[in-house]
């Protein structure tokens, strides 16, 4: 599973409502958007099978496809498409989280451990010394379990991942295989992107509501947005319909066979990547978020008080949301997700008012960047 793809930090190849009113979107009719649809169409000669893109703009929208959505048949990619978001998942979490301490259940400065004492516990890990905040913007210096070499044999790479793509982890495993390692560093001193710290974070919103995480997502946000393409799978395999297939090279290499990864038991990234989604979905979000539909003031400031990604100028992550400053001086917030099959974008400018998501269902190749640039600073 991917963490931060460019929208905040490089990895691997194969690393994994009613508020507002629905926009009238247009298919690709040949006017407009010349420079998006020319990044699409590269990221297909780039070796991504397919992509689905919608943008909104001015209460408008535009949607087009580039590519297959699956191989064998030929069949095009559907600007419906639904799709796993993977990381996209964290800025849910990190939304509800902020929801519970505007209503005054938690606060970001209790220590991880007050809700989950003893799981964050070995080889110098301990969770009295983390914050709630430190998970929500990678400062925790808790390992990431989705490094772990064994986990990556067993559902990364293709010989274990095709005989444990229907396997069950609990979340309880997943942070188990992460404290088995040495932390990153000491919590607060640095930066670095950890899928573990959200699988905590599910957990603590578990505790502190006594429902599963997921629910709270339909309760908190899906429900009242109407995101209708919008799912917390838990253990379902499969991509509702309409969707495409999803595929993998399951190989530290991007040459070699290609393999249909779309059935999968998403269990193995919790909450740190395991919801589905379609770019439309993700759009009103992402505008319903900034133009402060779903957080008070406070906490929506605080979500987007960045600290610095290593490596990578012009961004900032925040608590489950980065900060991406383009070529053209524009600013866009959202966040990047990548799980077996598929790489996923979202961006939207602060105001609300210009947003993109888009994915490939191929994840090793495609320019993801190059699609951002191309909507915010192109020119359509």
């Amino acid at each position: 599973m991917r963490g931060v793809r460019t929208m905040a930090a490089a990895t691997t190849a194969i690393a994994l409502s009613a508020a507002l009113a629905a926009p009238a979107f247009a298919q690709d009719a040949g006017g407009g958007h010349e420079a998006m649809r020319e990044a699409m169409a590269a990221a297909v000669k780039d070796g991504v099978p397919g992509v689905t893109a919608t943008a909104r703009e001015g209460g408008r929208g535009w949607s087009a496809t580039e590519g297959v959505g699956n191989i064998r048949t030929g069949e095009p990619r559907s600007t419906a498409d639904r799709y796993r978001v993977g990381s996209i998942t964290k800025t849910f979490v990190a939304t509800v989280l902020l929801q519970l301490e505007a209503e005054g259940r938690l606060s970001l400065e209790d220590r991880v451990d007050k809700w989950l004492p003893g799981t964050v516990r070995g080889n110098g890990h301990d969770g009295r010394r983390i914050t709630l905040r430190q998970l929500l913007n990678h400062t925790s210096g808790i390992y990431n379990y989705t490094d772990d070499d064994d986990f990556v044999r067993t559902y990364l790479l293709k010989d274990g991942f095709l005989q444990h793509r229907y396997d069950t982890r609990s979340p309880e495993e997943l942070v188990a295989i992460a404290m088995a390692h040495r932390p990153d560093f000491a919590p607060g001193t640095s930066w670095n992107y950890s899928n573990t710290n959200y699988v905590l974070a599910g957990m603590v919103i578990e505790r502190v509501t006594g429902r599963p995480y997921g629910d709270e997502i339909r309760h908190r946000i899906i429900n009242p947005l109407g995101l209708r393409a919008t799912s917390v799978p838990g253990t379902r395999v499969t991509v509702p319909r309409p969707s495409s297939r999803g595929y993998s090279k399951l190989a530290e290499e991007t040459t070699g066979p290609t393999y249909d990864v779309t059935k999968l038991n998403p269990s193995l990234a919790h909450a740190a990547g395991e919801m589905i989604s379609d770019s439309a979905d993700l759009n009103r979000f992402y505008t319903a978020l900034l133009k402060g539909k779903l957080l008070p003031r406070k906490q929506l400031t605080k979500m987007k008080t960045t600290v610095k990604v290593d490596g990578i100028p012009n961004a900032g992550y925040g608590l489950g949301l980065i900060e991406r400053e383009l070529s053209c001086g524009t600013t866009v917030w959202g966040h990047g997700g990548g799980i077996h099959g598929s790489v996923s974008e979202g961006a939207t400018t602060a105001d609300g008012k210009h947003s993109l998501a888009f994915n490939f269902n191929g994840d090793w190749s495609g320019d993801t960047d190059a699609v951002i640039e191309a909507e915010f600073c192109g020119g359509r």
